[in-house]
Protein backbone atom coordinates (compact mmCIF):
# COMPACT_ATOMS: atom_id res chain seq x y z
CA UNK A 1 0.00 0.00 0.00
CA UNK A 2 1.30 3.31 -0.86
CA UNK A 3 2.44 6.15 1.74
CA UNK A 4 -0.84 8.28 3.05
CA UNK A 5 0.26 11.55 4.09
CA UNK A 6 -1.53 13.60 6.70
CA UNK A 7 -1.79 17.01 5.22
CA UNK A 8 -4.07 20.62 5.72
CA UNK A 9 -5.12 22.93 2.92
CA UNK A 10 -3.43 26.35 3.96
CA UNK A 11 -4.17 28.87 1.53
CA UNK A 12 -6.55 28.63 -1.66
CA UNK A 13 -6.46 31.42 -4.26
CA UNK A 14 -7.97 32.31 -7.72
CA UNK A 15 -4.88 31.58 -10.58
CA UNK A 16 -6.33 32.45 -13.60
CA UNK A 17 -10.28 32.71 -14.56
CA UNK A 18 -10.51 28.85 -14.18
CA UNK A 19 -8.35 27.60 -11.86
CA UNK A 20 -7.99 27.72 -8.02
CA UNK A 21 -4.60 27.53 -6.59
CA UNK A 22 -4.40 25.05 -3.59
CA UNK A 23 -1.17 24.84 -0.83
CA UNK A 24 -0.86 21.91 1.46
CA UNK A 25 1.21 21.76 4.35
CA UNK A 26 2.27 18.85 6.70
CA UNK A 27 -0.61 18.35 9.25
CA UNK A 28 2.47 17.05 11.46
CA UNK A 29 4.32 19.89 10.81
CA UNK A 30 7.35 18.15 9.00
CA UNK A 31 9.03 18.54 5.60
CA UNK A 32 7.03 16.93 2.97
CA UNK A 33 8.83 13.93 0.74
CA UNK A 34 10.80 15.35 -2.22
CA UNK A 35 9.88 15.49 -5.35
CA UNK A 36 10.99 15.58 -8.88
CA UNK A 37 9.47 18.05 -11.73
CA UNK A 38 6.46 15.79 -13.52
CA UNK A 39 5.32 14.47 -10.27
CA UNK A 40 1.93 14.01 -9.12
CA UNK A 41 0.04 13.15 -5.60
CA UNK A 42 -3.17 11.53 -5.22
CA UNK A 43 -6.01 14.10 -3.31
CA UNK A 44 -8.10 11.56 -0.68
CA UNK A 45 -11.24 14.26 -0.74
CA UNK A 46 -13.91 14.47 2.09
CA UNK A 47 -16.62 13.01 -0.10
CA UNK A 48 -14.84 10.09 -0.84
CA UNK A 49 -13.20 10.71 -4.46
CA UNK A 50 -9.46 9.95 -5.37
CA UNK A 51 -7.97 12.54 -7.46
CA UNK A 52 -4.56 12.89 -9.14
CA UNK A 53 -2.84 16.41 -9.55
CA UNK A 54 0.28 17.74 -10.76
CA UNK A 55 2.89 19.25 -7.82
CA UNK A 56 3.79 22.25 -9.35
CA UNK A 57 5.81 25.48 -8.43
CA UNK A 58 9.62 24.96 -7.30
CA UNK A 59 10.20 21.57 -6.08
CA UNK A 60 12.62 23.31 -3.77
CA UNK A 61 9.95 23.81 -1.62
CA UNK A 62 9.56 21.24 0.60
CA UNK A 63 7.04 22.93 3.36
CA UNK A 64 4.33 22.69 0.83
CA UNK A 65 2.62 21.55 -2.33
CA UNK A 66 1.35 23.74 -4.23
CA UNK A 67 -1.59 22.06 -7.12
CA UNK A 68 -3.78 24.32 -9.24
CA UNK A 69 -7.19 22.80 -10.28
CA UNK A 70 -9.16 24.08 -13.22
CA UNK A 71 -12.72 23.90 -12.98
CA UNK A 72 -14.09 21.33 -15.09
CA UNK A 73 -17.68 21.63 -17.27
CA UNK A 74 -18.00 17.89 -17.02
CA UNK A 75 -16.12 17.44 -13.39
CA UNK A 76 -16.68 13.68 -12.23
CA UNK A 77 -16.73 15.57 -8.84
CA UNK A 78 -13.02 16.02 -8.13
CA UNK A 79 -12.76 19.77 -9.39
CA UNK A 80 -16.15 20.53 -8.33
CA UNK A 81 -16.05 19.39 -4.68
CA UNK A 82 -12.52 21.61 -5.07
CA UNK A 83 -14.04 24.45 -6.25
CA UNK A 84 -17.11 24.91 -4.12
CA UNK A 85 -16.46 23.21 -0.55
CA UNK A 86 -12.67 23.11 0.00
CA UNK A 87 -11.69 25.38 2.76
CA UNK A 88 -8.22 26.63 4.29
CA UNK A 89 -7.77 24.63 7.65
CA UNK A 90 -9.57 21.56 6.18
CA UNK A 91 -7.08 18.53 6.61
CA UNK A 92 -6.96 16.35 3.79
CA UNK A 93 -5.07 12.59 3.02
CA UNK A 94 -2.52 12.50 0.22
CA UNK A 95 -0.35 9.42 -1.05
CA UNK A 96 3.72 10.33 -1.59
CA UNK A 97 4.13 11.56 -4.95
CA UNK A 98 5.03 9.67 -8.11
CA UNK A 99 6.34 10.45 -10.79
CA UNK A 100 5.67 8.91 -14.56
CA UNK A 101 6.54 12.35 -16.92
CA UNK A 102 10.55 13.11 -15.46
CA UNK A 103 12.56 16.00 -16.34
CA UNK A 104 15.56 14.70 -17.87
CA UNK A 105 18.88 16.24 -17.53
CA UNK A 106 21.05 17.80 -20.35
CA UNK A 107 20.38 19.84 -23.37
CA UNK A 108 18.09 22.10 -23.74
CA UNK A 109 14.07 21.36 -23.18
CA UNK A 110 10.89 23.14 -25.06
CA UNK A 111 7.92 23.22 -22.69
CA UNK A 112 4.62 23.39 -24.45
CA UNK A 113 1.61 23.77 -22.28
CA UNK A 114 -2.50 23.99 -23.08
CA UNK A 115 -4.53 25.22 -19.98
CA UNK A 116 -3.86 23.72 -16.88
CA UNK A 117 -1.24 21.55 -18.43
CA UNK A 118 0.96 24.63 -17.62
CA UNK A 119 1.23 22.92 -13.57
CA UNK A 120 4.33 20.15 -14.13
CA UNK A 121 5.44 22.32 -17.63
CA UNK A 122 5.61 25.36 -14.60
CA UNK A 123 7.92 23.43 -12.61
CA UNK A 124 10.18 22.24 -14.70
CA UNK A 125 10.79 25.80 -15.71
CA UNK A 126 11.59 26.12 -12.18
CA UNK A 127 13.66 23.67 -12.06
CA UNK A 128 15.78 24.10 -15.15
CA UNK A 129 15.73 27.60 -13.61
CA UNK A 130 17.61 26.67 -10.44
CA UNK A 131 20.12 24.53 -12.12
CA UNK A 132 21.39 27.13 -14.66
CA UNK A 133 19.74 24.89 -17.80
CA UNK A 134 18.25 26.79 -20.44
CA UNK A 135 14.87 26.04 -21.81
CA UNK A 136 11.89 27.71 -23.31
CA UNK A 137 7.86 27.59 -22.43
CA UNK A 138 5.14 27.76 -24.52
CA UNK A 139 1.96 28.80 -22.21
CA UNK A 140 -1.50 28.58 -24.90
CA UNK A 141 -4.34 29.62 -23.49
CA UNK A 142 -7.79 30.88 -24.92
CA UNK A 143 -7.55 34.47 -23.40
CA UNK A 144 -5.13 36.22 -21.09
CA UNK A 145 -7.36 36.36 -18.21
CA UNK A 146 -7.55 32.42 -18.45
CA UNK A 147 -3.92 32.00 -17.67
CA UNK A 148 -2.68 30.53 -14.65
CA UNK A 149 0.53 31.89 -12.66
CA UNK A 150 0.88 34.59 -15.34
CA UNK A 151 2.37 37.23 -13.09
CA UNK A 152 5.05 34.33 -12.40
CA UNK A 153 5.67 33.46 -15.81
CA UNK A 154 5.63 37.30 -17.01
CA UNK A 155 8.62 37.41 -14.61
CA UNK A 156 11.03 35.28 -16.97
CA UNK A 157 12.82 32.39 -14.90
CA UNK A 158 16.47 32.62 -15.15
CA UNK A 159 18.04 31.36 -17.95
CA UNK A 160 15.03 30.35 -20.28
CA UNK A 161 12.26 32.57 -22.17
CA UNK A 162 8.48 32.14 -21.01
CA UNK A 163 5.90 33.21 -23.44
CA UNK A 164 2.02 32.72 -22.95
CA UNK A 165 0.08 32.91 -26.36
CA UNK A 166 -3.39 33.86 -26.61
CA UNK A 167 -5.88 32.61 -29.21
CA UNK A 168 -8.38 35.76 -28.77
CA UNK A 169 -5.12 37.45 -30.33
CA UNK A 170 -4.30 35.46 -33.47
CA UNK A 171 -1.71 33.24 -30.97
CA UNK A 172 -3.45 30.19 -31.36
CA UNK A 173 -1.28 26.36 -31.01
CA UNK A 174 -2.36 25.56 -34.36
CA UNK A 175 -0.97 29.12 -35.62
CA UNK A 176 2.17 28.43 -33.92
CA UNK A 177 3.46 25.05 -33.13
CA UNK A 178 5.56 24.62 -36.19
CA UNK A 179 7.67 27.67 -35.24
CA UNK A 180 7.53 27.45 -31.43
CA UNK A 181 8.74 23.37 -31.84
CA UNK A 182 11.38 25.02 -34.13
CA UNK A 183 13.85 22.74 -36.45
CA UNK A 184 14.68 19.25 -34.75
CA UNK A 185 18.03 19.20 -32.42
CA UNK A 186 19.57 15.93 -31.18
CA UNK A 187 20.65 17.84 -27.88
CA UNK A 188 16.98 19.42 -27.29
CA UNK A 189 14.01 17.36 -25.89
CA UNK A 190 10.10 18.22 -25.64
CA UNK A 191 7.60 17.96 -22.81
CA UNK A 192 3.51 18.66 -23.28
CA UNK A 193 0.80 18.68 -21.22
CA UNK A 194 -2.92 20.04 -21.86
CA UNK A 195 -6.14 18.68 -23.18
CA UNK A 196 -6.19 15.69 -25.72
CA UNK A 197 -6.95 17.55 -28.92
CA UNK A 198 -3.39 19.98 -27.94
CA UNK A 199 -1.60 16.61 -27.35
CA UNK A 200 -2.45 14.88 -30.51
CA UNK A 201 -1.75 18.45 -32.37
CA UNK A 202 1.99 18.82 -30.66
CA UNK A 203 2.76 14.81 -31.81
CA UNK A 204 1.34 15.18 -34.91
CA UNK A 205 3.38 19.05 -35.61
CA UNK A 206 6.51 17.34 -34.13
CA UNK A 207 6.84 14.21 -36.29
CA UNK A 208 6.09 16.55 -39.78
CA UNK A 209 8.98 18.76 -38.98
CA UNK A 210 11.06 16.12 -38.52
CA UNK A 211 11.32 15.24 -34.13
CA UNK A 212 11.77 11.75 -33.50
CA UNK A 213 9.82 10.36 -30.94
CA UNK A 214 12.38 9.67 -28.29
CA UNK A 215 12.66 13.75 -28.08
CA UNK A 216 8.85 13.79 -27.54
CA UNK A 217 7.69 13.22 -23.94
CA UNK A 218 4.18 14.21 -23.05
CA UNK A 219 1.70 13.48 -19.92
CA UNK A 220 -2.15 13.14 -20.40
CA UNK A 221 -4.90 14.07 -17.37
CA UNK A 222 -7.37 12.51 -19.85
CA UNK A 223 -7.51 9.18 -21.49
CA UNK A 224 -7.62 10.05 -25.26
CA UNK A 225 -10.79 9.90 -27.38
CA UNK A 226 -11.83 5.87 -28.24
CA UNK A 227 -10.66 5.27 -31.85
CA UNK A 228 -12.70 3.21 -34.69
CA UNK A 229 -10.34 0.47 -34.16
CA UNK A 230 -11.17 0.67 -30.30
CA UNK A 231 -14.52 1.05 -30.76
CA UNK A 232 -15.05 -1.72 -32.98
CA UNK A 233 -13.67 -3.87 -30.02
CA UNK A 234 -16.11 -2.54 -27.41
CA UNK A 235 -17.60 -6.50 -27.10
CA UNK A 236 -14.37 -7.01 -25.27
CA UNK A 237 -14.12 -11.01 -24.96
CA UNK A 238 -13.69 -12.88 -21.50
CA UNK A 239 -9.66 -13.66 -20.77
CA UNK A 240 -8.62 -15.41 -17.27
CA UNK A 241 -6.52 -13.38 -15.16
CA UNK A 242 -4.09 -15.51 -12.63
CA UNK A 243 -2.32 -14.41 -9.83
CA UNK A 244 1.66 -15.90 -9.53
CA UNK A 245 1.98 -15.65 -5.86
CA UNK A 246 -1.42 -17.86 -5.37
CA UNK A 247 -2.13 -19.53 -8.46
CA UNK A 248 -5.56 -18.31 -8.27
CA UNK A 249 -7.35 -17.47 -11.34
CA UNK A 250 -10.90 -15.94 -12.14
CA UNK A 251 -12.62 -15.24 -15.83
CA UNK A 252 -12.73 -11.37 -16.94
CA UNK A 253 -16.09 -10.56 -19.04
CA UNK A 254 -16.16 -7.54 -21.09
CA UNK A 255 -17.89 -5.62 -19.21
CA UNK A 256 -15.44 -6.16 -16.20
CA UNK A 257 -12.22 -4.69 -15.63
CA UNK A 258 -9.41 -6.27 -14.43
CA UNK A 259 -9.30 -4.51 -10.70
CA UNK A 260 -13.14 -4.77 -10.49
CA UNK A 261 -12.56 -8.68 -10.51
CA UNK A 262 -10.26 -8.66 -8.48
CA UNK A 263 -11.78 -6.79 -6.38
CA UNK A 264 -15.11 -8.91 -6.19
CA UNK A 265 -12.64 -11.65 -4.94
CA UNK A 266 -11.32 -10.12 -2.11
CA UNK A 267 -7.71 -8.66 -3.88
CA UNK A 268 -6.50 -5.38 -2.62
CA UNK A 269 -5.57 -3.48 -5.85
CA UNK A 270 -4.11 0.06 -5.81
CA UNK A 271 -7.06 2.08 -7.67
CA UNK A 272 -6.52 5.89 -8.05
CA UNK A 273 -7.56 7.23 -11.27
CA UNK A 274 -9.40 4.29 -12.73
CA UNK A 275 -8.88 5.64 -16.22
CA UNK A 276 -5.44 4.33 -17.04
CA UNK A 277 -3.57 8.23 -16.60
CA UNK A 278 -2.08 7.95 -13.06
CA UNK A 279 -0.09 4.43 -13.06
CA UNK A 280 -1.24 3.76 -9.34
CA UNK A 281 -2.40 0.17 -10.62
CA UNK A 282 0.62 -0.58 -12.71
CA UNK A 283 1.14 -4.29 -12.09
CA UNK A 284 4.28 -6.61 -13.75
CA UNK A 285 2.96 -9.16 -16.00
CA UNK A 286 4.84 -12.66 -16.17
CA UNK A 287 2.94 -14.10 -18.77
CA UNK A 288 0.06 -13.50 -21.73
CA UNK A 289 0.21 -10.71 -24.18
CA UNK A 290 -1.30 -7.82 -22.64
CA UNK A 291 -3.99 -5.47 -24.39
CA UNK A 292 -2.40 -1.73 -23.36
CA UNK A 293 -5.26 0.98 -23.19
CA UNK A 294 -3.89 3.34 -20.34
CA UNK A 295 -1.71 6.65 -21.58
CA UNK A 296 0.58 6.46 -18.59
CA UNK A 297 3.12 4.06 -20.33
CA UNK A 298 4.96 5.38 -23.13
CA UNK A 299 4.53 3.41 -26.85
CA UNK A 300 8.39 2.36 -26.15
CA UNK A 301 7.44 1.16 -22.17
CA UNK A 302 4.30 -0.78 -23.97
CA UNK A 303 6.44 -3.24 -25.98
CA UNK A 304 9.35 -3.88 -23.49
CA UNK A 305 10.09 -7.39 -22.42
CA UNK A 306 8.97 -6.89 -18.57
CA UNK A 307 5.59 -5.22 -19.34
CA UNK A 308 3.32 -3.47 -16.83
CA UNK A 309 -0.25 -3.64 -17.20
CA UNK A 310 -2.65 -1.30 -15.89
CA UNK A 311 -5.37 -3.06 -13.83
CA UNK A 312 -8.31 -0.35 -14.29
CA UNK A 313 -8.89 -0.69 -18.34
CA UNK A 314 -6.04 -2.60 -19.85
CA UNK A 315 -7.34 -6.37 -20.87
CA UNK A 316 -5.42 -9.24 -22.79
CA UNK A 317 -4.98 -10.31 -25.93
CA UNK A 318 -4.27 -13.88 -24.50
CA UNK A 319 -6.53 -16.35 -22.91
CA UNK A 320 -4.66 -16.73 -19.63
CA UNK A 321 -2.81 -13.33 -18.05
CA UNK A 322 -0.52 -14.08 -15.74
CA UNK A 323 0.04 -11.17 -13.02
CA UNK A 324 2.56 -10.26 -9.89
CA UNK A 325 0.94 -7.94 -7.53
CA UNK A 326 3.66 -8.41 -5.10
CA UNK A 327 6.08 -7.29 -7.54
Amino acid sequence: MRDILPVVVDGLWRQGAKNLAVRLVSAEGQPLPAWTPGAHIDLHLPCGLIRQYSLTGSPAERDRYLLCIARESQSRGGSRYIHDTLRPGQPLMISAPRNHFPLHEGGHVVLLAAGIGITPLLAMAHARAASGASFTLHYYVSRAQEAAFATEIARQLTGGICQIHCSDEGQSPRQRLAQDLGAPDADTRVYFCGPPGFMARVRDTARAVGWEEAQLHSEAFQPPAPTAASAASAADVTFTITLASTGERWPVPGDKTIAKVLQEHGVAVPLSCEMGICGACLTPVREGTVDHRDTVQSEAEKQVAEQHIALCCSRSLSANLVIDLAG
